[in-house]
């Protein structure tokens, strides 16, 4: 019995090892703007997702390419040995909504709007491609 929960935790091992991920939290820049970035590089393949990334006008893809270089970073940490083009993908790309802080600003005849200042969490997933597949 052991023998084979031995056999399934070292397959399960070297899934992990096919994986790697990052996490960005308390960025502050709306949940709702950050997800049309993560839109535009889910399951796309690493390098040519950071070209797209880098190239693009939102102010939170330069986050996101941070992001992503980091996972980069973290697999090639993870199997010893640098990343080669068409080797990775954008497995997934989750943003969460984080803490919001609220202030008030002044309005007309004495009264007060509230200002939301809201934030949110990104967790990058890279995978490599199965070229098998």
């Amino acid at each position: 019995m052991p023998n084979g929960k031995l056999k399934s935790l070292a397959v399960r091992k070297e899934e992990r090892k096919k994986t790697s991920f990052a996490k960005y939290n308390n960025i502050p820049t709306s949940p709702r703007k950050m997800r049309l970035v993560a839109d535009m590089v889910r399951g796309m393949e690493a390098f040519k997702a950071l070209g797209v990334l880098h190239f693009s006008n939102k102010e939170a893809a330069a986050r996101v390419e941070l992001l992503l270089k980091s996972a980069i970073a973290n697999w090639e940490a993870k199997n010893g040995r640098k990343a080669e083009a068409g080797e990775l993908k954008v497995a997934a790309i989750v943003v969460d909504e984080g803490a919001t802080i609220k202030r008030l600003r002044p309005a007309p005849q004495g009264r007060a709007y509230r200002v939301r200042k809201r934030s949110n969490h990104v967790t990058l997933t890279v995978d490599t491609i199965n070229k098998e597949a």
